[in-house]
């Protein structure tokens, strides 16, 4: 008998684009598994229609409809750095066909909590300006091959503030879902402090025992960097 197919959502990052897991996706179909990564609005491969007015709604939104219209179910649902955000809203919409969350150097946030005040724990609410940024230059990710620099530097695009401001909204902790939960952590970034936020994301998941935890050592962009490692992690789950 065939082991049963399994689809994974794979969510990308701020700044970033489904492309970000152009290298991932080639194990996890070579194992017999489908892989979704779905473009956020107006960043990424969907840059064309970035505007003041999107959100972090709006981010949910495409993803919670990728599931929907495929009809997907019993997923394993990853979220990338800023992606943890997204999968995290998502959950009260399709939280049922979810069978394993993960986790991928990212924003754990509980209800209530925004990307801009897990950076920046105290930060107020900006006020409307007349003439104010709505949106943000990409934070630099530089790549061990500089030529693999270049390229995904041509493609990181600004992000809408709306997307980092917006607070998620989780009815129930991540903890007390049916499904299973992993943290995987870049272990080896140059630029990020040992008190970051991700880290800070890390060790709420290495401590408790609803979590799997797994590090991997390269720096932010794992599927860039580790595309292997990381699929036989993902594999690992439904093995």
């Amino acid at each position: 008998m065939e082991d049963a197919m399994t689809a994974m959502v794979l969510v990308h990052g701020a700044w970033g684009g489904s492309y970000g897991f152009r290298k991932v996706r080639p194990h996890i179909w070579g194992e017999g598994h489908e892989v979704y990564t779905p473009s956020l609005t107006g960043i990424g491969e969907r840059s064309h229609l970035t505007s003041p007015m999107i959100t972090l709604s709006t981010h949910i939104r495409d993803v919670v409809n990728t599931v929907l219209y495929e009809d997907l179910d019993d997923i394993v649902l990853l979220g990338f750095s800023y992606g943890g955000m997204v999968v995290t809203g998502t959950l009260d919409h399709i939280g049922d066909r979810v069978s394993h969350v993960v986790y991928l150097d990212a924003f754990v946030p509980d209800d209530g909590m925004s990307a801009t005040a897990i950076r920046n724990p105290g930060a107020g609410t900006t006020p409307i300006e007349i003439g104010e940024a709505w949106h943000l230059p990409p934070i630099p990710r530089p790549l061990p091959d500089p030529d693999e620099t270049a390229w995904s530097d041509a493609r990181r695009t600004m992000q809408p503030v709306g997307t980092l401001n917006e607070p998620v909204h989780l009815s129930k902790p991540l903890e007390q879902w049916a499904f299973t939960r992993s943290y995987i952590k870049a272990t080896e970034d140059p630029g990020e402090a040992a008190d970051s936020a991700f880290w800070a994301c890390a060790e709420r998941a290495k401590a408790s025992a609803d979590w799997k935890y797994h590090e991997i050592p390269t720096n932010h962009l794992v599927a860039s960097t580790h595309p292997k490692e990381l699929a036989e992690i993902l594999l690992a789950l439904v093995s």
